[in-house]
């Protein structure tokens, strides 16, 4: 791969990660990867028209594996866009049946295109050379229709479906996902009485993982035997928020270059603060 490319993509994946690190709203935070993901497109274009590819297996690599990796999180956001802002309210019955729509939209894709999803899955090569050269396509091999208004330059008939491919993969883990979080908060009703006042967290969701994970790491409960599991899920009834993968995150947050602890050091501050202006009164 073309440094400058690797360089690239590189930073996109770190932008992205910052963005799901640090936004929790999912329709601006896909608003803002999919400007971050055009951005990155735009530029990989400007270094593929001035690149001149080796040889063919140089370029099949090309639009098999790398330029996917660019057109895959533009697809899953433009995607995750789409559903969170059309989601109904109401009941969970209901967001259920839209949710398995949208699964169902994806089985549909996949059955469409059996035969290329079995070609890829099993890293088949026999028909790269139309799949991914440019300048070459097979109308009896499946061509989405907007491969005809895309440019040829930097275009091949098949770079587009690997990486809906690669995007509907995550998509799906997403939508189960949602579908998980439905059942948890059907199963997780109690019936005994509730306090007066109801308390939502309005910090964001790293916030709460990062301080959930200093009380762990400090054996607040249970004398230090508390499972993470159980923390985050009573965090998450307490507070009447959905962590999500807090597993991840916590990861996201070790490799954090600065700033690793911005939550807990922002808590020190402002209980010196008012200590402080207490103290003046």
């Amino acid at each position: 791969m073309n440094d400058n490319i690797k360089h690239l993509l590189f930073e996109l994946e770190e932008q992205l990660k910052f963005i799901d690190l640090e936004q929790d709203d999912p329709i601006k935070s896909a608003q803002l990867c999919i400007d971050v993901c055009l951005k990155a497109i735009s530029k990989l274009k400007y270094i593929l028209l001035k690149h001149k590819f080796k040889n063919q297996s140089e370029e099949i690599k090309f639009f098999k594996e790398t330029k996917p990796k660019f057109l895959a999180p533009l697809i899953y956001h433009l995607k995750i866009y789409k559903i969170e802002s059309r989601k109904p309210n109401g009941s969970n019955d209901i967001r259920r049946k839209y949710l398995l729509h949208e699964l169902d939209k994806l089985k549909h894709y996949f059955d469409s295109n059996l035969d290329f999803y079995r070609y890829y899955r099993t890293q088949s090569n026999y028909l790269d050379h139309k799949y991914f050269i440019r300048g070459k396509y097979d109308i009896r091999l499946t061509v989405d229709s907007f491969f005809f208004e895309a440019d040829e330059r930097v275009s091949t008939s098949h770079d587009f479906k690997v990486a809906k491919i690669l995007a509907h993969d995550r998509l799906q883990v997403y939508l189960e996902e949602e579908l998980s979080n439905l059942d948890r908060k059907e199963s997780g009703m109690i019936t005994q009485e509730a306090p007066k006042v109801k308390l939502y967290w309005t910090e964001s969701k790293t916030a709460l993982i990062e301080l959930i994970y200093a009380l762990h790491s400090q054996g607040a409960f249970d004398n230090g035997r508390a499972d993470i599991k159980d923390i985050a899920a009573s965090f998450e009834h307490l507070f009447g928020v959905e962590l999500g993968d807090y597993y991840r995150t916590f990861l996201e947050l070790r490799m954090r270059k600065t700033g690793r602890t911005k939550f807990l050091h922002s808590l020190i501050s402002s209980l010196t603060k008012k200590m402080d202006e207490a103290e003046e009164k």
